[in-house]
């Protein structure tokens, strides 16, 4: 007999045809159950949800409301996503990070809304308690790609097939991963900033910079990518001022900074720029 969970005190339709042989879904408070799927009775399961064959939702997953489930989904806790998300075949999220130093204590992931996570896409909660992985909204996270322990993701992000971060590595809003791009722990990519593919990141990618190699050197000023998010032309003009200074000049990254702050005008883009620099700890990529 198939066995599956339900949430307690939930009403529910189970229908099963025993002449076709097909099992039906669960219909449950608005959430579609598949009959072969397994749920943790503490998992909470938001209405409109879809949960298709074989998946299997462990305990304290809380999911939002309108998301799928393909079939073959394995999402463990304690984690929490948004509304409107997406998780294609054999993907695995919520799993225990693969750092030696967890000691065994609850650790946490968080997802926001309208992502979507292709086929065997891997993300990890934190190592401790006080740590939480983190990815915001409207990712796209195409198969194979993997996303570390305690990472944190910003919103639009594209995730090319095998882009993998290890631990701690924070990604910012509209970056793009290339295909098999393999980023070191605890560094950083900036906003708007794209890696080619098979490129090995040690450093941090400063925002709306191309990386590109292994090791990965910037090679240039993401055009094509402000271009399609209708960048004022001024705006670009400023970054690829930032651009030569800190790449093509006499300057070392220090005097690189310094020059920006006394001969650029100190637009949004620029103080994103020299911020992201002056934060650095691994250093940026030269």
């Amino acid at each position: 007999m198939t066995k599956f969970f339900l949430r307690a005190h939930s009403r529910f339709e189970f229908r099963h045809s025993f002449a076709s042989r097909h099992l039906s879904f669960v219909i449950m408070s608005d959430v579609q159950i598949h009959p072969t799927a397994i749920i943790d009775p503490s998992a909470a399961i938001g209405g409109g949800t879809i949960v298709g064959p074989y998946c299997v939702i462990g305990a304290g997953v809380v999911l939002g409301p309108n998301c799928w489930l393909q079939h073959h989904v394995t999402l463990c806790g304690p984690m929490k996503a948004g509304e409107k998300n997406r998780f294609y075949a054999y993907c695995s999220i919520g799993q225990q990070t693969q750092d030696l130093k967890y000691r065994g204590e609850p650790t946490y992931l968080e997802i926001g809304d309208e992502n979507t996570f292709r086929e065997f896409v891997t993300a990890h909660r934190s190592t401790t308690s006080e740590g939480k992985t983190r990815i915001g909204n409207r990712g796209n996270f195409l198969a194979y790609s993997h996303i570390g322990h305690d990472c944190t993701v910003g919103d639009h992000v594209i995730f090319s097939n095998n882009g993998t971060l290890g631990g701690h590595v924070q990604v910012g809003d509209y970056a793009v991963m290339g295909g098999l791009t393999a980023v070191h722990q605890f560094c950083r990519i900036g906003r708007f900033a794209i890696t080619g593919g098979c490129s090995k990141i040690v450093q941090d990618v400063p925002p709306f910079m191309i990386a590109d190699g292994n090791p990965a050197e910037i090679r240039g000023v993401n055009l094509i990518g402000l271009e399609r998010k209708n960048f004022p032309s001024e705006s670009v003009k400023r970054i690829k001022e930032a651009f030569r200074l800190i790449y093509h000049s006499k300057y070392n990254t220090r005097q690189a900074v310094e020059a920006m702050q006394k001969e650029l005008p100190q637009t949004e883009e620029i103080t994103e720029i020299v911020q992201f620099i002056e934060q650095s700890e691994r250093g940026i990529i030269r």
